[in-house]
């Protein structure tokens, strides 16, 4: 009786982040419920979120590199939303951060071209180039600098509101609506088996062959490497699945990636792209084309609730 008064609704609230997967997996999980699915009501917004800029369901690289072309230096605002804000960064050659760290959460970044010195209190400096993953706990000083001849570029992502906090050996940049004062505080995050500062995804995934997985796993952001080769593409009925309370993106790391988000044409994303799906609508997403593809999906819950369509 039960599943029959279910059926209208075509919904399921399935418990569990399931996300850190080998690739296989995790392209078979994207596309229906775990068998020990758990069966419920789940709230679903009437009207489906809008997208608020600079949100948008498809950031082309091609087209944010067209829009700067002439400029060795600039900010592009990719994602805004309650948890986070991701920034496209490109610096000209020569060009250093001043040193800086934030209050209550970690800041990660992926390198798109060029190369930069990456200098973290307590860790031997080092080069990141192209495919590098980077990640700086909670209060912890940390600088980066171009080398090399050509601008390095990188995509940031950091707290959403949050402002950078510097050394008293740093002059702060200004910034709007603020005063800096000097303070005293304890503490600051650490490094574990969980986050490390950098990954190599060139050399230790694609070339090594190491598994994808999480890269920043915590309390509020989890940024997991889905990895796997092209497959069919799934039937326009196979809507993927929702989030209750936070929006998702990825950044396309290789390859393609095929996407069908409710409210918006089923698109392909290639390299250096950014998708996002906003919180409440059904999103799908699969590796496309016929080789090797990995998207880094971000979202604040390691353990976030997946809903997806309930078994007829």
């Amino acid at each position: 009786m039960a599943s029959a008064v279910l059926k209208p609704m075509a919904l399921a609230a399935l418990v569990g982040g399931l996300t850190i997967l080998a690739a296989d997996q995790a392209g078979a999980q994207a596309q229906r419920p775990p068998p020990d699915s758990v069966i419920a009501w789940s709230p679903k917004p009437a009207k489906a979120t809008p997208w608020a800029a600079p949100n948008k369901p498809h950031w082309k690289l091609a087209d944010v590199l067209a829009k700067h072309r002439n400029q060795t230096s600039w900010r592009e605002p990719i994602v805004r939303d309650k948890d986070f804000e991701a920034t496209y960064v490109q610096m000209a050659p020569g060009e250093k951060t001043k040193t800086r760290f934030w209050a209550d959460s970690r800041v990660f970044w992926i390198v798109q071209d060029g190369e930069m010195r990456v200098t973290i209190e307590g860790q031997e400096p080092f080069v990141a180039s192209k495919g590098f993953l980077v990640q700086v706990p909670y209060r912890v000083p940390y600088s980066i600098e171009t080398v090399g001849n050509k601008p390095s570029l990188r995509f940031e992502v950091t707290q959403a509101g949050a402002a950078p906090l510097y050394p008293l050996t740093e002059t702060p940049a200004p910034l709007p609506g603020k005063t800096y004062v000097k303070v005293a505080f304890n503490g600051k995050g650490a490094y574990d088996e969980a986050n490390r500062p950098f990954l190599d995804f060139n050399k230790d995934i694609v070339q090594g062959g190491a598994r994808g997985g999480a890269f920043v796993r915590d309390d509020h952001t989890f940024a997991n490497v889905i990895r796997g080769r092209g497959q069919p593409v799934p039937p326009p009925t196979n809507l993927g699945h929702f989030h209750n309370d936070y929006g998702e993106f990825w950044l396309v790391m290789e390859g393609q990636i095929d996407y069908l988000i409710e409210g918006a044409p089923f698109f392909s994303a290639q390299a250096g792209d950014v998708v996002y799906a906003p919180v409440g609508r059904w999103h799908r997403a699969s590796f496309g084309g016929t080789g090797p593809a990995t998207r880094l999906a971000i979202n604040p819950r390691p353990m976030g609730l997946h809903n997806y369509e309930a078994p007829h």
